[in-house]
C-alpha cells in the first residue's frame, strides 16, 4: 500500500525565481470521483496510471504503474475525460526538500501551483519567499478539478 503525503500552494508570481528547465507534462482523467481517481500521465517518453485514494487531511493512498508509452499517449487522446491537463513541471530544491512548480498550459494557463511531499504530515520544512496561500485540501486545485472548471473559467 502507498501513502502519498503532499502539501500544495499558490505561487506569489511577483516573488517567484527564475525557474530551472522543466518537462511537459500531459494527464487526463479515466476517474474523477470524490472517493478515487484514475489518472494517465505521460512525460520524458514514459507513461503511467496512477489510482489515488479519498484525501484525509494532506494524506492519501497512491497507487502507480508504469505503462507503455504509446498506450497512455492513446488513453490520453481517446479515453480521458478533457480537457487534457498540460503543464511544465519544474523541479527546485530548497532546504533539502524538492519542490514541485507546476506552471499550466491551455485551459489553466496562468495558474502556477508549488507542491511538496512529505514523510509525514507534521514534517516541518521552510517555505521558499515566493511561496503564498496553502491550498491542500481545497478541491478546486485538484488536476481532477481542472478539468471540470479550469483556470480560465475562475
Amino acid at each position: 500500500m502507498g501513502t502519498e503525503i503532499e502539501r500544495k500552494f499558490i505561487i506569489n508570481k511577483n516573488k517567484l525565481i527564475d525557474l530551472p528547465n522543466g518537462i511537459l507534462y500531459r494527464q487526463g482523467y479515466l476517474s474523477t470521483s470524490k472517493e478515487r481517481t484514475v489518472r494517465i500521465r505521460v512525460f520524458s517518453k514514459k507513461a503511467y496510471i496512477t489510482i489515488k485514494g479519498l484525501s484525509q487531511g494532506a494524506s492519501r493512498l497512491e497507487y502507480e504503474y508504469e505503462i507503455p508509452f504509446k498506450d497512455g499517449n492513446e488513453m490520453l487522446d481517446k479515453l480521458c475525460k478533457k480537457p487534457v491537463i498540460e503543464k511544465i513541471r519544474h523541479k527546485y530544491l530548497y532546504e533539502d526538500f524538492i519542490w514541485e512548480i507546476d506552471v499550466f498550459l491551455g485551459e489553466n494557463k496562468g495558474l502556477i501551483l508549488a507542491e511538496i511531499e512529505l514523510e509525514k504530515e507534521d514534517a516541518f520544512f521552510k517555505k521558499p519567499s515566493w511561496i503564498g496561500n496553502e491550498v491542500t485540501g481545497d478541491p478546486k486545485y485538484y488536476n481532477s478539478s481542472l478539468i471540470k472548471n479550469p483556470y480560465k473559467n475562475w
